[in-house]
């Protein structure tokens, strides 16, 4: 997802997403270590777009949105 979609997600849906991704990031690392994976830059996408919600989620928070 993009920031500008994810802006428009309220912190809720955002922690959600953070979860989500969270448990994405963990899968993917086992996966990688014990098959590999066929498309390693899985890895660093999933990481950047993690990074993405939880800049937004204190953005949220700072701001009063929650």
């Amino acid at each position: 997802m993009k920031a500008r979609e994810l802006r428009k997600l309220g912190l809720q849906d955002l922690l959600k997403k953070e979860e989500e991704l969270r448990r994405e990031l963990f899968r993917l690392r086992i996966k990688k270590k014990i098959e590999g994976l066929p498309n390693p830059m899985q890895v660093r996408n999933t990481r950047r777009e993690l990074a993405r919600v939880l800049t937004l989620i204190k953005e949220k928070k700072f701001r009063g949105e929650a």
